[in-house]
């Protein structure tokens, strides 16, 4: 599926760049992937107010929520193991769209299982590559996707993203801030269950 331009310079669209066989393999890797690092629910660092959504992590990197403050670690620490290593499929994923000399480092995985999951506006600022775009993929049920400006209260605007589609946020558009709005349950029938997992692909340190 060829890219679609939004109006955000940086920010490109792959609708339904994995096709259903590709998505229903990929989803029956990461429920196999589970089982070596089980999604928990993280906690805001200050507050300690769990969050609404699931995650895990894939690669040699994993972005996590301590009470110090969010940052990237080598372990599972629910595990005391590292993370299990990124799906070869998402490595391709990340050759085609990146355009980036160096591979991911982390897959970020966030799971909406519930009707109340959401996540809030906020920017992905932990990295010391940000010279890196961040490869987002949607699978299973379609969400209310919002991005804004460089400040939380900025102008912001909403679209849909379905089960396979792929979002790059790279360039001018790396530090925007954005979330999910709501998921549309009953929307795919990809995941057992129903709910959404999104993967987010990340360079996290800048490249030797």
């Amino acid at each position: 599926m060829k890219p679609v331009e939004t109006e955000f310079e940086g920010l490109t669209l792959y609708p339904r760049h994995l096709d259903a066989a590709a998505q229903k393999a990929l989803a029956i890797e990461l429920v196999q992937a589970f089982e070596r690092a089980p999604p928990y629910r993280p906690k805001m660092p200050r507050t300690g107010k769990p969050w609404s959504i699931r995650q895990t992590n894939f690669g040699a990197l994993g972005w996590v929520s301590q009470p110090q403050g969010y940052g990237y670690a080598a372990r599972d620490e629910v595990n005391n193991a590292p993370w299990p290593a990124i799906p070869e499929a998402l490595l391709a994923l990340w050759q085609e769209v990146a355009a980036y000399p160096a591979p991911p480092e982390c897959c970020l995985v966030n799971l909406y299982e519930e009707p109340r999951a959401r996540m809030g506006l906020h920017r992905d600022e932990d990295e010391a590559a940000l010279d890196a775009p961040v490869v987002s993929l949607s699978l299973g049920d379609t969400c209310v996707f919002r991005v804004g400006g460089f400040a939380r209260g900025d102008k912001s605007k909403s679209f849909r993203l379905s089960s396979g589609d792929v979002l790059v946020m790279g360039g001018p558009s790396r530090l925007r801030f954005h979330g999910v709005d709501r998921v549309i349950s009953g929307s795919s029938q990809l995941i057992p269950g129903g709910g959404r997992i999104n993967l987010t692909l990340r360079r996290v340190t800048k490249p030797a």
